[in-house]
């Protein structure tokens, strides 16, 4: 036994460093890009849906240990507002800043400041940099996709970003 768990309290709460994350969501994306063979799939499917398939796991297991005392949800938007804010504020320390629907089984979330973007940045800038983040929203697409699916909403789940550091996340109820 090490000397840190020694001194932990096992009833408290352990968290991840920020930094520590945000490092580790680059890392991540970097190591899937380089070990996914490009010559066979040249529009990123791969990549897609290795860093989608990592985010879904971890949305089932977030649910899992966050929402276990949580009483059942009456509908979809329920789960929706949910994940808006408890999970969102899990994720990012916020609630997400806007939420939609057309109450026919679509959501749109809006976050101004997506915490994951905000040390992103490109020489360039504007369009240029929103293409550069695209593979860095696949993995909390997955998240929000299975975190959707423990919650008994199938879903799918797509992203866009046009100015970091924001970015959209629009949901689609699978009937």
């Amino acid at each position: 036994m090490s000397y840190i768990d020694e001194n932990i309290d096992s009833a408290s709460p352990r968290f991840v460093s920020e930094i520590c994350m945000d490092l580790f969501l680059m890392e991540m994306v970097d190591t899937i890009y380089k070990t996914t063979t490009q010559e066979l799939d040249e529009d990123g499917d791969a990549i897609f849906l290795k860093l989608e398939t990592l985010g879904y796991l971890v949305g089932q297991r977030l649910i899992e240990r966050f929402a276990k005392d949580k009483p059942r949800f009456i509908d979809t938007l329920d789960v929706v507002k949910f994940i808006c804010k408890d999970l969102w504020l899990i994720l990012f320390k916020k609630q997400i800043d806007n939420l939609k629907t057309n109450h026919r089984g679509v959501y749109v979330l809006q976050d101004n400041g997506f915490r994951w973007f905000m040390r992103m940045s490109t020489d360039v800038g504007g369009a240029d940099s929103a293409k550069k983040a695209m593979p860095y929203v696949w993995f909390p697409c997955g998240i929000i996709r299975g975190a959707l699916a423990s919650l008994g909403v199938p879903s799918v789940v797509a992203a866009e970003t046009t100015n970091l550091p924001q970015c959209t996340f629009q949901i689609k109820v699978a009937k």
